[in-house]
This record gives structure tokens, sequence and C-alpha cells, in this order.
């Protein structure tokens, strides 16, 4: 079962370092919020989970969140190769830290996972919405690869709970609805071509 955790690492890592070239070349834009707090939330629930003790469970988690990280870092080497940051996506951001910080405090496991729930949808929300406005600045791979990569985490479960259960869900659910958007422009292209012949 956890050859499955390594091969949902690697379908990540292959399609997140060409993102992450695409991001330094100019091809892709994306928003430096939603990537730097994707960085932030899971790298936190990774040192949490880290302080009892490793398990391979973790290892999807460590791959995400160093592979967000990696993508965030590179937004900075084109000045071109980002999205321009507005009052909007400077809120979401805000409101999602303030979560987290919440988040790292609470005792409570169910509410520590809602809450991070809760943080990643906002962290989410700039990136759903350019890609719904400009699905050109955006590569649906990556978001696709997220699918798989949170689906290998049932692999490693020993316990069906909530707990272990949300997040995984959660982002395959995000990751699903982001690819779609990205390629719902190239499939209206495809379906307009079938109708013009």
């Amino acid at each position: 079962m956890q050859f499955m955790i390594f091969v949902g690492a690697a379908v990540t890592l292959v399609f997140n370092i060409p993102y992450a070239w695409a991001t330094v070349t100019g091809r892709v834009r994306p928003n430096k919020v939603s990537w730097l707090l994707w960085s932030i939330a899971p790298a936190i629930g990774f040192f949490a989970a880290l302080s009892k003790g490793w398990t391979w469970g973790q290892f999807p988690v460590l791959i995400s969140f160093s592979s967000t990280a990696l993508i965030f870092l590179c937004s900075f080497i084109n000045r071109k190769a980002y999205w321009a940051i507005g009052r909007f996506d400077f809120i979401c951001g805000v409101v999602s830290l303030l979560t987290l910080i919440v988040w790292a405090m609470t005792k409570n496991p169910n509410l520590a996972i809602a809450l991070a729930i809760v943080a990643d949808i906002l962290a989410s929300v700039p990136t759903l919405v350019k890609s719904w406005q400009y699905p050109e600045t955006e590569s649906w791979e990556p978001f696709a690869a997220g699918v798989f990569n949170a689906a290998t985490s049932f692999f490693a479960m020993s316990i069906w709970n909530f707990t272990s259960l949300a997040f995984p869900i959660y982002l395959m659910v995000v990751n699903g609805l982001l690819a779609i958007i990205v390629l719902r422009k190239k499939w209206m292209k495809g379906a307009n071509h079938e109708l013009s012949r």
C-alpha cells in the first residue's frame, strides 16, 4: 500500500516541477497569495504531525508543501510570472493566515482539521477566481496531480474517521475543481471548433 504513496508523490513532482519551470519562463502566472498559503498550511500540518513521530502517511504532505513552496519561490524569478495581488486577494490571505493561527493554537483535532480546510479554501479563492476569468494563465496538470496525490493518502490510513478523511477528500475536491475550471476554456474552444466546421 505504501507503494501508492510513492506513486502519488512522483506524479505530483512530475507535474509540479514543469509548472515551476513554466512559472520561471512566464508561461503561467500563479497567484502568490494562494501558492504561499498552500505551502504554509501543509507545512504546519506536516511538522505538527512529525512532532509525534514519522509515518509514511506524512510523505504526501511533505511533497505537497515542498513542491508548492518551489512554485511560490519561482514566481519571484520572472517579473511577468505572477498575478497582480488586489484587495480581494489580500483579504483572503489575511483571513486565511488568521485561521491558520487559530488552527495552530487549538488542541481539538477535529476543529484543527476544519480550520485547516477553511484556511485552504480562503487560500484557493484567489486562484479559483483568476482561473475562471483567465484560464490561460494557469495549467491544469498540477491540480490533477493534487487529486491523485490526495487519493493516495487513503492507502496509508489505518483509522477511518473525520480527522483522517476530511482533508484528503477536501484536497481531491478543490484540486479537481481547479483542474476543471482551467480545462473548461480548452473544452469550449474544442466545442466551438466542431460547431464551426
